[in-house]
């Protein structure tokens, strides 16, 4: 109490008196109680707050201040006095909810305009690189320290003191980078220039990118990728937060039920758009809020059929008050009609082998189903095609007849000379003609047609050891040296989801937008390097553990698939790495903290006593960085936002941060980019995108114009025409131009990025 440095201390400890002389709270306690209830409440920004008011308001009116039973009992002067109070309550009421509202819909605006992408990089396994050595790519990365210290660390090095230092260190890095093609670099370690000339190698960027990790909160991921993968993932698999209470996860985990519902509800509807028509949508959860996810997923997907699989990912339980809990669901939305979820194989060991002829319960004679009554032609013990459905009057006489040909026909008929039927129609029974072999029965000396059956349909309760989240899910991490995340799934678990939902396919791209630890990305990868396929994922996640987890998970699964101990197994085999992602692109998004920090007024300040909402907040607000500032297009290289977190992740203040605009640009627009070549014109340089936009080939061009003249915007027309877009249907450029056929790009900017944002209530 002595010292002075701590008396504002103490004056904030000091309890307040109240109105009628006794204590009351601190103002240190009334600010740990208004930090305490920021922290802890459910806070959603309001959909149309005006309108919501404005009923409340006249239900407060109509029945508290005009209550038509209170009325009827008062005399003339007191009615009118009520009127009085009624058109005063009104009018203030009125300004009150303008101004609530007007701030209210700023912050909807900010929240709902598509975020910038501030960082794009992209991780490229050494061997799929084309032309690395005639390029000098090799080099570049045999130079790179920092790429080299990052492999060590990942523990993707064996032998690193021959690597680092001595004579031939460059020589023996590039003979090392030709024995591990699976290496995989990352260009954050290297120039722009690299980059620029990594990317300029592929012939097909979209193609050869199997993999995209967005780090961002993901409704505001899924709003931004909504037009470049419109209509193209086959598949959304999410295992999102199941409110269970405490966790150490980034979202919220105890949210009231119908705040976790309206979290589900609108990040689902933002991920339909890019769902395909016959798309399978898979939902993990547990017990917590599995009724009421089935009663939401039913609500939003009236036309589709919904099946709650039980996965038993905890075969020793979780020990609770009266059971012990050992599993947890996973709803699988498809459409109705046809099959829309694929078939699981069984080893040989497990198979179902029987004959094609139907012994099932029942008597299953010719004539209680004629059209399976054909013959199936057997040639020197092959099965070589399948004849017509008999006409009535025909019978064999015998289960096989020889024909001229040489070829036995072999029809459904038993031991005791009974015509039976084949289990399948002739209309059906090509499809499973691979599952059919010929067998010679000894004791009956005749051929028969077996089937061994090895697909089947997954069944809604899956209860094998490889579901464990514990043994194939944390253990899998940990051996893999990754750390950062406490609840990973099985990636077996997802690898049987994904493949159940692509119905046999091998290609497609798979979305997960509460991507964890990339157990979602781990799974895609192992299911192409089991079969060849080339699925692609598409990852969104907003913490910390996507620097921690979901990167080095990345980086390690593409250079081998097995490690322990955090070091790598083995090596990854030549048609592991040939399987292997080729790109995997990862971007930093603008968050919504970001947008709110970016906001800047064009008087500097708003008088909060004189202010007129309703026009001050909509246009002193217009040209901020945030909503896109036409005069920053002038120098989209340089275009800059405040970011909150100073020099990191969780530090204080902020820290400026280049915005990446023309990949932003590319998102908004749905540009499926093919080409990005960057080249110079004197000091001038060039970015062009080139790629399919609505089914027309297209150049977007970037470039800095701050100053141009007439002379200027001329040389750029001929250059872009000759360097950059020879055979464009249509050809964008940011700023203004002066060239035949070109358009700026401005104006279709703005409006994709603000659609939705300043729409009126």
């Amino acid at each position: 109490s002595q010292n002075p440095a701590l008396a504002p201390l103490l004056k904030l400890h000091a309890c307040q008196p109240k109105d009628d002389g006794k204590p009351g709270k601190s103002v240190f306690a009334v600010h740990a109680c208004r930090f305490v209830k920021q922290n802890t409440a459910d806070f959603f920004i309001h959909r149309n707050l005006r309108k919501f008011l404005t009923e409340e308001l006249d239900l407060y009116l109509k029945n508290e201040v005009l209550n038509a039973d209170e009325l009827a009992g008062l005399n003339g002067f007191a009615v009118a006095s009520r009127m009085m109070a009624f058109c005063a309550i009104r009018d203030l009421g009125a300004d009150i909810i303008d101004a609530l509202a007007e701030w209210e819909n700023l912050l909807k605006a900010l929240w709902e305009k598509k975020k910038f992408v501030l960082q794009t990089e992209h991780c490229a396994t050494v061997g799929h690189i084309p032309k690395a050595e005639e390029s000098g790519i090799l080099n570049d990365i045999a130079e790179c320290e920092k790429q080299w210290a990052e492999w060590k660390e990942l523990g993707m090095l064996d032998d690193s003191a021959a690597l680092f230092s001595g004579k031939g260190k460059s020589e023996k890095r590039i003979a090392h980078l030709r024995e591990n093609p699976s290496l995989p670099i990352d260009t954050v370690h290297f120039p722009s220039e690299f980059k620029d000339k990594l990317l300029a190698q592929f012939s097909d960027i979209d193609d050869a990118t199997d993999g995209v990790l967005m780090h961002g909160e993901n409704w505001q991921a899924l709003n931004l990728m909504r037009e470049m993968y419109r209509g193209r993932v086959k598949c959304v698999y999410i295992d999102p937060p199941y409110n269970t209470g405490p966790s150490e996860i980034l979202y919220k985990n105890e949210f009231k039920h119908s705040c976790w519902m309206c979290m589900m509800e609108n990040r689902i509807v933002a991920s339909l758009p890019i769902l395909e028509t016959g798309g399978v949508y898979v939902v993990a959860i547990d017990e917590n809020e599995q009724e009421r996810l089935g009663m939401l997923l039913s609500a939003l997907f009236p036309e589709m059929r919904k099946t709650c699989v039980t996965v038993v990912h905890n075969p020793s339980g979780q020990q609770s008050d009266n059971f012990s809990l050992c599993h947890e669901n996973a709803y699988f939305v498809y459409p109705e009609g046809g099959r829309f979820i694929g078939m699981q194989a069984r080893e040989m060991d497990n198979a179902d082998v029987r004959p094609l002829r139907d012994v099932s319960k029942g008597s299953h004679l010719r004539e209680d189903a004629a059209n399976c009554f054909y013959p199936i032609f057997v040639k020197d013990g092959e099965i070589v095609g399948f004849g017509d459905v008999c006409d009535d009057s025909f019978h064999p006489d015998g289960a096989n007849m020889e024909r001229e040909d040489g070829a036995i026909a072999v029809y459904p008929i038993d031991a005791k000379g009974v015509e039976r039927k084949w289990v399948f129609a002739r209309k059906s029974v090509e499809s499973i003609a691979g599952e059919l072999t010929a067998q010679y029965n000894k004791s009956r000396r005749i051929w028969d047609v077996i089937r061994t059956k090895t697909m089947f349909n997954y069944k809604t309760v899956w209860d094998d050891k490889k579901y464990s989240a514990n043994s194939y899910g944390a253990k899998l991490l940990g051996g893999m040296g990754v750390s950062g995340f406490d609840f990973p799934k099985s990636v077996y678990t997802v690898m049987d989801c994904v493949s159940a939902s692509l119905c046999g396919e091998k290609s497609g791209y798979v979305a997960d937008y509460f991507a964890g630890s990339g157990t979602t990305a781990h799974a895609v990868v192992n299911l192409n390097r089991e079969d060849g396929g080339r699925r692609k994922f598409i990852l969104a996640e907003a913490g910390e553990h996507f620097n921690t987890a979901i990167l080095p998970r990345v980086k390690k699964v593409i250079y081998t698939p097995e490690w322990r101990g955090g070091k790598p197994h083995r090596k990854a085999t030549a048609e592991e790495f040939s399987r292997g992602p080729r790109l995997v692109k990862y971007q930093r998004i603008e968050s919504y903290e970001d947008a709110l920090e970016n906001i800047r007024f064009e008087s500097g300040g708003l008088d909060l006593e004189k202010i007129t909402p309703r026009y001050e907040l909509e246009w002193e607000s217009g040209k901020c960085a945030t909503w896109l500032s036409e005069a920053g297009l002038e120098k989209p290289f340089d275009y800059a936002l405040e970011l909150v977190g100073g020099d990191g992740a969780n530090g204080g203040g902020t820290r400026t941060q280049k915005a990446d605009l023309p990949e932003t640009f590319a998102y908004l627009i749905g540009l499926r980019t093919r080409e990005r070549v960057v080249k110079k014109d004197g000091p001038r340089r060039y970015v062009a995108y080139r790629g399919k936009l609505a089914g027309r080939e297209t150049a977007v061009v970037w470039r800095e114009t701050a100053g141009w003249k007439t002379a200027d915007y001329e040389r750029d027309r001929q250059f872009i025409g000759e360097q950059l877009a020879a055979g464009a249907e249509r050809i964008l450029v940011n700023g203004g131009s002066c060239g035949k056929g070109m358009e700026s790009l401005n104006p279709l900017f703005g409006e994709a990025m603000l659609a939705g944002a300043r729409e009126g209530e």
